[in-house]
């Protein structure tokens, strides 16, 4: 594949992971308020179903990353932008909060097939051991889902109401996600090994079994985090006595420090091992929480490192079991360690609400703090299983 087919290839997939994002894990950041209000629904249960389709995707996804292997992820990624658009359409016309949460069980099917780890298995078996450089590139195009999808998400709501924004994601993933995948991502090549080998070729050896676990381990701590600071960062501040606009001002800090973040590590080109790249995003993201937990008068600096350590975690997590495992096995592994880490943050919101309510605000700080240094242990301990 030449240079330029690479770039349109990375272009396109980072175009549909915009949009991806934007209409389904980051959708109720903007319109979980407008639906509790326009509905009567309690915001916990709307967010419950943000759970519900984290869950379903958890679920599903060591079947698709094996499908992946054996067929290759561009016909993965279309049933995404269908399923995607029909959930989203669900979403738009429920009457009822089971058809809403129907629709999310949809939505979990397309996070499930469209999210990174389809979409960096997909690469993997678009360019085997030289997928790095692609994947750390498709993580930039990520960065900017909340950049593009929030502002767009205000805007929709303020036009045509919430509903009206479900119908509008749902005509983009039907006109452009969906075109996207089917012009201009290839289809794989075709194995050289039958599909009894491919299931064959993910079996472990005991030393690959402890990297396997201890990754998957690293996956849910940091999907935890990364969940629990996301649900939770405004009223965790607000409890140390932030004002609510402060507090929206120092979230902001964090989309900027992830693109920077990778746009660093795309500058060095894969000069170093990724076991570096995960175990410098976990300290950065520990000793960003640390300061928070502390109680510090830095919050600006601890969002800042924290989110370069959440940016650059994103590449690690997508390039660290491609070293580990091999072109070969990394789409069926990529989906094996996607479901501990998607369940994780599922039930990561309720588990954030218990610690607030139960503790109050110092026991959440505390266990976010535990969560992200047990994780810098864990990425310790994969040297010594690499």
């Amino acid at each position: 594949m030449t240079r330029h087919r690479r770039l349109v290839v990375i272009g396109a997939l980072g175009v549909v992971q915009i949009l991806t994002w934007g209409s389904s894990f980051y959708l109720l950041a903007v319109l979980s308020q407008p639906m509790s209000t326009d509905t009567g629904w309690p915001l916990s249960w709307i967010i419950g179903g943000l759970s519900a389709g984290l869950l379903t995707a958890g679920l599903i996804s060591p079947r698709v990353g094996a499908f992946v292997g054996r067929r290759g992820g561009r016909p993965v990624l279309a049933c995404a932008a269908v399923l995607l658009a029909a959930g989203l359409t669900i979403l738009g016309l429920a009457p009822t909060m089971p058809v809403f949460v129907a629709g999310w069980l949809v939505m979990g099917l397309g996070m499930g097939t469209g999210l990174y780890d389809p979409a960096f298995a997909t690469l993997g078996r678009l360019f085997g051991a030289e997928a790095r450089s692609a994947i750390t590139t498709l993580t930039l195009w990520g960065g900017f889902a909340s950049t593009v999808c929030w502002p767009l998400s205000a805007f929709l709501v303020e036009q045509v109401g919430w509903r009206g924004t479900c119908f509008t994601y749902a005509v983009l993933h039907v006109v452009l996600t969906l075109p996207l995948v089917l012009g201009l991502i290839p289809s794989a090549p075709a194995s050289r090994e039958g599909t009894e080998v491919i299931e064959e070729a993910v079996q472990l050896t005991s030393r690959e079994r402890r990297a396997f676990l201890l990754m998957a381990g690293v996956l849910v701590l940091g999907g935890t985090v990364m969940t629990l600071v996301s649900v939770h960062l405004i009223t965790l501040l607000q409890a140390r006595g932030v004002a609510l606009a402060t507090a929206v001002s120092y979230g902001a800090l964090i989309g900027p420090s992830q693109v920077a973040a990778r746009i660093l590590e795309m500058a060095n080109k894969g000069r170093h091992h990724p076991l570096w790249t995960l175990t410098s995003a976990m300290a950065l993201v520990a000793l960003g929480v640390g300061i928070l937990a502390a109680g510090v008068p830095a919050v600006g600096i601890a969002l800042v490192l924290y989110g370069a350590g959440n940016g650059i975690y994103s590449i690690a997590r997508g390039t660290v079991p491609l070293v580990l495992f091999g072109p070969e096995r990394y789409p069926a592994l990529v989906g094996r360690l996607a479901r501990p880490s998607l369940i994780a943050q599922a039930v990561a919101p309720s588990l954030g609400a218990a610690a607030l309510s139960l503790g109050g605000a110092n026991t959440a700080y505390g266990l976010l703090a535990a969560l992200a240094v047990t994780n810098v242990a864990f990425a310790c301990a994969l040297w010594t299983a690499r």
